[in-house]
């Protein structure tokens, strides 16, 4: 799947000989027009999305974490949101989303990438002028 479906999560597997419709089949929008990109939202043969935003919340980066400081976010999906300044984590049943939370709105900007490091913590870098790359830890409050 092109990362130019912006509104499409990549599926925990690509399968080969499927057509993920891009662009013949979207739930996108022109930029600056609004109006619809291919054919429509569904066509025979072609996959639909796990998962979409509408409207779009123009995602950029995603990371599945696996890491150890923060177990209890062990196999879900976290994707970083330029146009609402966000982070999303998607709790996952098998291929399924059963729960989207929004974390940190408007705190550090157009979330570009989100990656896990080797140990085992997340990292966001940010695409303002001033961008950052910043280290998700605990709050020990």
């Amino acid at each position: 799947m092109p990362k130019t479906n912006f509104r499409k999560i990549a599926t925990p597997r690509i399968e080969p000989g499927r057509n993920y419709g891009w662009p013949v089949i979207t739930y996108g929008v022109n930029y600056g027009w609004g109006t619809k990109i291919g054919e429509g939202t569904q066509k025979v043969g072609m996959e639909q999305p796990l998962y979409y935003w509408d409207p779009s919340i123009a995602p950029s980066g995603m990371s599945f974490y696996s890491g150890d400081q923060f177990p209890q976010w062990r196999g879900n999906l976290f994707v970083g949101a330029l146009k609402y300044q966000l982070l999303v984590r998607l709790e996952l049943d098998g291929d399924r989303v059963i729960k989207e939370h929004r974390l940190l709105k408007e705190k550090l900007g157009r979330i570009r990438d989100v990656r896990e490091g080797h140990d085992g913590y997340l990292y966001l870098l940010t695409d303002e002028g001033n961008g950052r790359l910043v280290r998700l830890e605990t709050r020990n409050d």
